[in-house]
């Protein structure tokens, strides 16, 4: 415990403050040696004799008084002719000094043995009292700032059990429901919290009762954080926020301590609205994690477990939370009573994402040409926070190219950047750049010319970071996305889609040019193969699931054996499968390959020359292509 106290000290202390330790022990040394050293330095002035010489004039009569100073070890000596307002000579003196008694009481010289007060001792001891007294001082700075940075304030420093929310009387968020826009389900659901702590007469006529908690579930970026600080600007009423991280600390008991104090304080401003963001910090299962349970952290949770509905009831206090991760959380605390309701924030769809972008863009300078709806459109799957991140990267792309307003051009460049990576040099006419080409191409190929793959955005050879050489994009479904529901003849498509690249390597190059290119491609083909085997029923093998989830939770212990859950017969059966449905959608992108090498010639020309080919373009050209093979059927 002494050495973790240690270590936490240390971390608490900054680089200033240990530079000022050391000034100060630097000025104390400095100061000593002042202190102590003046006497020497003063002795140094004046004139002196050796001892040797001193006998020697004492013997030659030249000497007419002598004082001698046992403590200092000096003698001051008075010579022959030297006038009454002449300072004395110093002589240093041995340890012993008897001859010179002896030559003083035979030479009938006057001598007198005085000793000087001795301030040495004195001096040393009030310098080290004030080298306590400015170690002291120094300490209690240290102890001061430190307190002040962690949030208390003067005298609070031991202060570890006192919870650390940031309180508010009135809430001024300067956040309300109309600035936060794509999750309108979300909104209702806590719109009645709001109503609750505005006219909870409304509802207790009714026998209906205020809920207690709402526990605020989604991905990264969706606005829960956001969403609760609307709440709080809504209602009005004394807001209390902290983040789970904060109830946890070295020391067992001080998390339980600071639930303890926010719930008090609350109680005493009820009726009032505790936000609690990333609650897994310290609601995380008990009992469970590699190596057992953290007793600091599981005693922090018991006790927010009874403070949220145990023996004593907290009416008026409404808890609301925020996570990502709802998995890992305690059962006991998401039961009804602590958390009434469970509100799903959820990524925005088309329509959320379209009044998000509206939101974001009150104050860019957007051109005229610029539309929300297409950008809303590119975007499946970003979160309200890509979203803003997007504008605003589009914003800085506008401002480096010293042009007043945000174009298409500059979006559509944020949303490549965000979503693949940052633009490089494009390469040099050469083989690596012609293979690229042909390999992109092929991709695009067949998204345009497979009936259930979703359309081709655009195909670039442009190189991106991450070793990023060229992508073909597609225009995903949203509507199939968001509902989950992909059929058999979609996947199949995406299978062979995605292996189109090495498909038009292989045969425009043989196979043994073929590159480890597409090994991205391939692992993705494998992973979705082995679904549709495993988890969908769609193979030979039936209306089978033989797998679960491939989400564990490593971390809380599960996972680590996992059990086997066919024999090694069904798993060779397996194998095959997947293998032949990769195999088959190979051949099937061969063929088509091979059956339009003219256009994929074409193509790659095209490519190479303008290194960027939108979908549209790409799909006229397509389209173009295969009307005059039909056009001259006809006219045979």
């Amino acid at each position: 415990m002494k050495g973790s106290w240690k270590k936490a000290s240390a971390r608490r202390t900054s680089p200033k403050q240990t530079a000022a330790t050391k000034m100060v022990m630097i000025g104390w040394v400095i100061a000593q040696s002042i202190m102590i050293g003046t006497p020497a330095i003063a002795q140094s002035t004046r004139d002196s004799l050796s001892y040797s010489q001193l006998l020697k004039k004492i013997d030659a009569g030249e000497v007419t008084k002598v004082e001698i100073d046992e403590a200092q070890k000096t003698a001051r000596v008075k010579l022959e002719g030297q006038k009454p307002n002449d300072p004395l000579i110093e002589v240093p003196l041995l340890e012993r000094n008897p001859e010179l008694i002896e030559r003083l009481r035979d030479n009938k010289v006057n001598f007198d043995s005085q000793p000087t007060a001795d301030n040495s001792v004195l001096m040393g001891l009030v310098a080290n009292l004030l080298l306590f007294m400015l170690l002291i001082a120094g300490l209690l700075l240290i102890l001061r700032r430190s307190t002040n940075s962690s949030g208390g304030g003067p005298g609070q420093a031991m202060s570890f059990g006192k919870s650390r929310a940031r309180f508010q009387m009135e809430a001024k968020t300067g956040v309300m429901f109309d600035d936060v826009a794509g999750i309108e389900e979300a909104k209702e659901e806590l719109q009645e919290v709001v109503t609750f702590l505005k006219k909870p007469e409304r509802f207790t006529a009714v026998g209906a009762r205020i809920p207690k908690g709402a526990l605020l579930i989604g991905p990264p970026g969706t606005g829960k954080t956001l969403l609760a600080k609307a709440i709080a600007g809504e209602a009005g009423v004394p807001f209390f926020s902290i983040s789970g991280s904060e109830f946890v600390e070295m020391f067992v008991g001080v998390g339980a301590s600071r639930v303890r104090d926010l719930f008090k304080k609350a109680k005493e401003n009820a009726p009032c609205i505790v936000f609690i963001d990333e609650i897994d910090a310290v609601g995380r299962q008990r009992g469970t994690g590699i190596g057992g349970g953290n007793d600091e952290r599981e005693q922090t949770l018991n006790q927010l477990l009874t403070e949220m509905d145990g023996f004593e009831g907290n009416t008026g206090i409404i808890i609301i939370a925020a996570t990502n991760r709802p998995d890992v959380l305690d059962s006991a605390l998401l039961r009804p009573g602590r958390f009434d309701r469970q509100v799903n924030v959820d990524l925005p769809n088309y329509k959320g994402r379209l009044r998000i972008l509206d939101v974001h863009a009150r104050n860019k300078k957007l051109a005229p040409e610029v539309s929300m709806e297409t950008v809303a459109r590119r975007t499946p799957g970003f979160s309200g926070a890509e979203l803003a991140n997007l504008l605003n990267e589009a914003a800085i792309l506008t401002a480096r190219r010293r042009k007043d307003e945000i174009t298409s051009l500059e979006i559509d460049d944020a949303i490549d950047r965000i979503t693949i990576g940052l633009t490089l040099t494009p390469l040099l006419d050469s083989k690596k750049k012609r293979l690229i080409a042909y390999h992109e191409v092929g991709h695009a190929l067949l998204m345009t010319l497979l009936k259930n793959s979703d359309p081709l955005n655009k195909v670039t050879i442009i190189p991106r970071s991450g070793g990023i050489g060229g992508f073909a994009q597609q225009a995903f479904n949203e509507e199939m996305i968001d509902s989950g529901l992909y059929t058999r003849s979609w996947m199949t498509d995406r299978i062979t889609m995605s292996l189109g690249g090495r498909a038009a390597e292989e045969e425009i190059f043989g196979e043994s040019e073929v590159t480890a290119g597409a090994s991205g491609d391939i692992r993705a083909v494998a992973d979705l193969a082995r679904e549709m085997v495993t988890r969908y029923g769609m193979s030979d093998m039936g209306l089978v699931a033989l797998e679960g989830s491939s989400s564990g939770e490593v971390f809380l212990g599960r996972g680590l054996s996992p059990r086997s859950e066919y024999s090694e017969e069904i798993a060779n059966q397996i194998d095959e499968q997947v293998r032949a449905i990769a195999m088959q959608c190979y051949s099937e992108a061969r063929r088509l390959i091979r059956d339009n090498r003219p256009l994929v010639d074409r193509l790659v020309e095209m490519l190479l020359e303008q290194e960027t080919i939108e979908g549209d373009q790409f799909r006229k050209i397509v389209a173009d292509y295969r009307e005059v093979p039909q056009a001259a059927e006809v006219a045979g």
